[in-house]
């Protein structure tokens, strides 16, 4: 009972932090309407894939580690801020694409990889997700909690984030939507690289302790 307990706070907190617009859905937003439904899975199995990780190493103790770095820390700080920055600048410059009769949307592909890699990268050089991780997990799992419920409670948040990522691919790529849209997608997708330079330079000024 206990055990569930705990599994029930985390999915519960998880979820929550999961679905608040932040750098994650910013990301699958952009992959979904600029590139196609596929970009956006794959940008979405990326953040799940990066949540995995962070739920890993903090589970192991490193999350503790880079916490307390302040080296460490500002580099993965920095580091996540200009990578959100580069993506949000590449929107920003975005040349308006003109669709004719025969065409329902903008020719712009991405390789799975390149999209799975944006969700990752974006999602793991993000050290408030760090933060989160360790202050979750250190308030959850003790030293004699089973490694295999340590796991689920790990995989219990990357099933959350690439559930409620794809749903967004899903719903966003909508191909009705998507034609609505599309007069005026270049606009749109400036506003979301601006909204991605804004969070990349309110993470490289926030503190730690925020």
């Amino acid at each position: 009972m206990e055990t569930f307990s705990a599994w029930l706070t985390i999915f519960v907190v998880s979820l929550i932090a999961v679905i608040t617009p932040g750098p994650d859905f910013m990301l699958t937003l952009r992959s979904s309407l600029v590139y196609s439904r596929q970009a956006g899975i794959y940008t979405a199995i990326g953040v799940g894939a990066g949540n995995l990780i962070h739920a890993t190493y903090s589970l192991i103790g490193i999350g503790a580690v880079i916490s307390k770095s302040i080296l460490l820390f500002n580099a993965l700080k920095w580091l996540g801020a200009a990578y959100l920055i580069y993506i949000g600048i590449k929107s920003l410059t975005t040349k308006r694409v003109v669709a004719s009769a025969k065409i329902a949307e903008p020719k712009r592909q991405i390789q799975p990889w390149v999209a799975f890699r944006i969700g990752l990268l974006g999602n793991l050089l993000n050290p408030k997700a760090t933060l989160f991780f360790l202050a979750l997990f250190t308030q959850i799992v003790r030293p004699s909690t089973p490694m295999l419920i340590q796991a689920a409670y790990g995989l219990t948040v990357a099933v959350l984030a690439l559930t409620w990522f794809s749903i967004v691919a899903v719903v966003i790529s909508q191909q009705t939507l998507k034609n609505r849209i599309l007069s005026f997608s270049h606009w749109l997708e400036r506003l979301t690289g601006a909204a991605l330079v804004a969070l990349g330079f309110r993470l490289a000024v926030a503190e730690a302790t925020e």
